[in-house]
């Protein structure tokens, strides 16, 4: 009985951070983590593609490099060697503050594959200096409080409202259609009863509900599209 308290009290002083959820609960967090980086991670090559021309089974061989590297790195961030990787449960994904200037980059060099070819030095280059210059830039974090990261952030932030307004209005190739259909009202009326499915189940729950509320407004709108109430089935 005494070893049984003694465990029970243990489990009951661990962080959060270091706590073990039970499977289940890691499958349900494990999903919705995915589902919200495979959008990012998708949107950058499909972005930096249609704007330095590439063709479709480039678009493709770009995304599948993408996640290919993203897993590599999520596994090495995760499980961690030597001095290298924050060791704890996260994937690894993409940045949408190097679009610009991969983008730039690509256009320089004449757009398609040798654009895409000097995109890839490019990044490679400024990968071996950053990971260099890292162990000193972390000495320099105590220099940027809290106002300074989170600007940063907020502004990132403002950036990618272009990117969620285009997704809401029906996405990039809805406005190539005949006829266009980018900012239908159904596309408008979907984004937003997503968004407001995820707000109402976060500040209605608590706990475990509030934190899956992505994942949830996800599958609520995956399964109101499917029933499309705005069209006469036969």
């Amino acid at each position: 009985m005494a070893r049984t308290g003694q465990q029970a009290a243990e489990r009951r002083t661990v962080h959060p951070w270091d706590e073990i959820l039970p499977a289940p609960k890691l499958a349900v967090y494990g999903f919705q983590h995915v589902l919200a980086f495979y959008a990012g991670a998708v949107v950058v090559p499909i972005l930096l593609a249609s704007s330095i021309k590439l063709t479709p089974q480039q678009l493709a061989y770009l995304i599948n490099a993408d996640l290919f590297t993203c897993g590599i790195a999520s596994i090495i961030q995760s499980i961690g060697f030597w001095r290298i990787g924050v060791r704890m449960p996260l994937l690894q994904g993409v940045t949408f503050a190097a679009v610009s200037p991969m983008i730039s980059i690509g256009l320089a060099e004449g757009g398609g594959v040798p654009g895409l070819r000097a995109i890839y030095g490019s990044v490679i280059i400024a990968g071996i200096f950053t990971f260099l210059v890292a162990p000193f830039f972390a000495r320099l974090i105590r220099l940027f409080p809290p106002i300074v990261t989170g600007t940063v952030i907020t502004i990132i932030g403002i950036v990618l409202l272009s990117v969620a307004a285009l997704d809401a209005g029906g996405g990039g190739a809805s406005q190539f259609t005949n006829p266009p259909t980018f900012g239908a009202l159904k596309n408008l009326a979907l984004a937003g009863f997503t968004l407001l499915v995820i707000l109402l189940i976060y500040r209605m729950f608590t706990g475990f509900l509030a934190t899956i509320a992505v994942l949830i407004g996800l599958i609520v709108a995956v399964w109101f599209e499917d029933g499309r109430p705005w069209v006469h089935r036969e």
